[in-house]
């Protein structure tokens, strides 16, 4: 589903003409199965976020090369990305992302918008996924009226309500407290139990990580080690 080969990535720092080159990933070598759910740990400065940002296209890498569902992504236009991202992920960031002046519904409904779909189906599909996630009830409340682990709810139906085939999440308990945690990762291991949705999680929380089939870590831009991972334990 998502494969990424020899990607380098590099900030430059400074003025034109008296720039500084910081390299932030080196080589970096994964593939992450269909149906897979793979968790990135490093410490902060790792390169495990710019990864991510790699893979949703919101970057573009010095070198290398990204293939998603078949597609080599890695040269794709701004528009083009645009459109691939819609088609193809969902995201569930640690900061909710929620637009505060649009409530719950018009947030989820947010992604169908861009899409241009029906306003009659957009609605259906909107009122079943607040259900789904338990929020039906909350539809017309604004971000700032719901509790951290209700925005969250909020943010993964708003990522699974043009079903995509992957998630992208950076660091999405990391705003929650222990149950809502732990309510999150049971609705992860879920969607991908019953769904096959390939998740890619960026975490330094080790709790978060134990949930995939594969960890992965990332320390100083370079791919250290990776794990395979059955039920929160190694293979």
């Amino acid at each position: 589903m998502i494969t990424v080969s020899d990607l380098c990535h590099e900030f430059r720092i400074g003025k034109k003409g008296k720039e500084r080159v910081v390299p932030v990933l080196h080589h970096i070598n994964l593939h992450v199965e269909r149906g897979e759910i793979v968790t990135v740990v490093g410490r902060s400065g790792s390169g495990k976020s710019t990864l991510l940002n790699l893979v949703s296209g919101y970057i573009r890498p010095t070198a290398g090369q990204l293939v998603i569902d078949g597609r080599n992504v890695t040269k794709l236009s701004e528009g083009e990305w645009a459109d691939f991202r819609l088609e193809k992920f969902g995201f569930i960031f640690q900061s909710f992302q929620l637009i505060p002046s649009m409530t719950a519904f018009e947030n989820v409904e947010l992604p169908l918008v861009l899409k241009g779909m029906e306003v009659g189906e957009r609605r259906r599909r909107t009122e079943a996924m607040l259900k789904r996630v338990g929020l039906d009830p909350y539809a017309g409340h604004y971000p700032g009226e719901l509790s951290g682990g209700q925005q969250q709810r909020v943010s993964i139906a708003r990522a699974l309500i043009v079903n995509p085939p992957i998630i992208l999440a950076d660091e999405p308990t990391g705003s929650l407290d222990t149950e809502n945690e732990q309510s999150l990762l049971d609705f992860i291991r879920e969607l991908n139990r019953e769904q096959g949705i390939t998740f890619l999680i960026i975490t330094h929380d080790e709790q978060v990580a134990s949930i995939g089939h594969r960890k992965v870590v990332i320390q100083d831009g370079r791919l250290v080690d990776s794990l395979s991972l059955v039920k929160g334990g190694l293979r």
